[in-house]
């Protein structure tokens, strides 16, 4: 077995969460993002296809889910950064016996910020949990669990999975969904219904390539600054929504392929995603042996590659729909996992990239978070990084002030 690393971290410190095909992993660095330590394995040989920091309410509470061929699937937690984990006495995440599911996976967690109680998970077969004590004890979201569409639900490649959870910012009782396959659902009126939200996505595979439903989504980002534009990587094609998901527009404007999996957008730039382009259903790794994550700043009107730091020969990667996350800082810090077991991080939006960890098995998700950024009295990351920013141009001015006044003595002598 290997032997357990562990990291220490504290408020206003970068963590990377790494899940992969053989346990997790907490890459821990300072806000500068240079230089990086590492925690781990942890839950060593079990698939971890989410983890998660939950920082409010004065937490800092690690989990992650755990897929075992042994015990079954089930979530552990640590308050320690993983050097003490907790793994509950029963099983809490399960579907009422009259259902006749059983949960195969966990695909997703997430915490809105707002509530500092609830979380949701995302499962496998499709379906949506929710915890109201902080983890302690979860209920199925029944809107879902018995919606009419779900007996034509079908699983792709990876399973029948609900992989995405995007809670509406400022209106409580709205969030967005996806699931492989089945496409986004949405609902308004906080899970009691659940409506279809698939209006010009087209599904590639079906006889009918724009149904109700059925599409195979792949991943879904809010923007920063419009909450009711929304970004979406499809099994071929990328789209935006500008009203909440109601229809979709395609986007795939100069990107090398319109198919891949993982989709991030920027944490306070508007207009501003990322997105790694992967070769269609036979290949599905990078376009040309070319590691290229792209980048919009006009909300898909155009791509650009973001190429320093990342090998462009031979770079036969994989990124999944899952591998791929930013922090809150100011500029961003955006990471992505491959399917070789290498994470690349940037500290300055995507400009450049470095290799952060190497050597682990396949990475199948990757997620980023601040410490402490939820605590009582916390300076916001993107506040902090903006004063920075105001600082140096502050600082700026006056020197130009200063030389300004300077040349205007000298004329005058």
């Amino acid at each position: 077995m290997p032997s357990v690393q562990h990291v220490s971290a504290k408020r206003g410190d970068v963590l990377v969460l790494v899940g992969t095909m053989k346990g997790a992993f907490v890459v821990r660095s300072d806000a500068g993002r240079r230089r990086w330590s590492v925690g781990g394995p942890y839950s060593v040989g079990s698939p971890v296809y989410t983890m998660a920091l939950d920082t409010r309410a004065g937490r800092n509470r690690l989990w992650w889910g755990n897929q075992s061929f042994r015990w079954g699937t089930f979530l552990s937690s640590s308050d320690d950064f993983g050097k003490t984990v907790t793994q509950p006495e029963t099983y809490a995440i399960k579907f009422p016996a009259e259902s006749g599911l059983a949960l195969k996976n966990i695909w997703q967690l997430c915490m809105p910020k707002d509530e500092p109680d609830t979380i949701y998970c995302g499962v496998e077969p499709s379906c949506l949990f929710v915890s109201r004590d902080a983890g302690q004890s979860w209920a199925p979201v029944e809107g879902l669990l018995k919606h009419p569409h779900r007996p034509k639900w079908t699983p792709g490649g990876g399973g029948m999975c609900l992989h995405t959870i995007v809670p509406h910012p400022t209106k409580r009782n709205s969030m967005i969904i996806a699931m492989s396959t089945g496409g986004c659902y949405r609902t308004d009126d906080g899970g009691a219904t659940w409506q279809a939200r698939n209006q010009g996505v087209r599904a590639e595979f079906m006889p009918d390539k724009y149904p109700e439903f059925g599409q195979c989504v792949h991943k879904i980002g809010r923007d920063a600054v419009n909450p009711e534009r929304l970004y979406l990587q499809n099994h071929w094609g990328l789209y935006r929504s500008d009203d909440g998901g109601n229809s979709w527009k395609d986007i795939a404007n100069g990107v090398p392929s319109d198919f891949g999996f993982s989709m991030v957008a920027h944490p306070h730039d508007a207009d501003t995603a990322y997105i790694v382009p992967i070769e269609s259903d036979e290949y599905r790794c990078t376009p040309e042996g070319k590691l290229r994550v792209y980048r919009t700043r006009n909300a898909g009107k155009s791509w650009e590659p973001m190429t320093k730091g990342l090998p462009q020969k031979n770079a036969m990667e994989t990124v999944l729909r899952d591998g791929m996350a930013s922090d809150t800082l100011d500029p961003a810090g955006i990471y992505f996992g491959t399917r070789s077991g290498m994470v690349y991080g940037s500290h300055d939006d995507g400009k450049s990239w470095q290799p952060i960890l190497e050597g682990v098995p396949p990475v199948v998700c990757v997620h980023a978070a601040v410490v402490g950024e939820g605590a009582p009295g916390a300076t916001s990351a993107r506040r902090s990084g903006g004063a920075k920013k105001s600082a140096k141009k502050k600082s700026a001015a006056r020197k130009a002030a200063s030389k300004s006044g300077k040349k205007a003595k000298a004329r005058a002598r």
